[in-house]
């Protein structure tokens, strides 16, 4: 919900606005989770020295999606200016592109071991990716609107 703008003193209220508590609250708990799910497969992973080199690579293409979440998340706490839906698309882009790199993975899996869990996996990706794409499309659409508003009103 887009508040009302009656005056130049509640655009520059507006504009000078941090991120809201909700925001900021789900950006907490993006940081914390991602942590701690990259806290929990690394130790795993350098604690098993004998998994095979596919559960190696699983385990460090995790690690990296964890850090790049727990960036974002970084980064949107540490803004002091509104984000006007940036951060919405950088994360619909990130979860596009992890979801790929999932449905890529039961893929290959699916047509390596022909077994139908691969295919549920495979399934489930889709359906993700679906949807993933939907909130991509979804944040571009929000961030070309903010960012014509911004430029009528900065062009009187």
């Amino acid at each position: 919900m887009t508040p009302q703008v009656k005056s130049l003193q509640d655009i520059r209220r507006l504009a000078g606005a941090e991120l809201s508590l909700k925001a900021r609250l789900g950006y907490v708990a993006l940081l914390l989770m991602s942590t701690g799910m990259t806290v929990v497969i690394a130790s795993l992973w350098l604690t098993e020295t004998f998994l095979p080199l596919r559960a190696q690579l699983a385990f460090g293409v995790i690690c990296l999606i964890g850090v790049s979440w727990a960036t974002l998340a970084v980064w949107a706490l540490s803004r002091r200016r509104p984000l006007f839906a940036r951060d919405r698309v950088i994360a619909g882009g990130m979860a596009v592109t992890f979801t790929s790199v999932f449905v890529a993975g039961a893929l290959t899996g699916a047509v390596i071991a022909n077994n139908p869990a691969a295919y549920g996996a495979l399934a489930s990706g889709a359906v993700m990716l679906a949807i993933a794409i939907r909130v991509f499309v979804g944040a571009r659409r929000r961030f070309t609107e903010l960012a014509g508003r911004r430029a009528a009103l900065e062009a009187g």
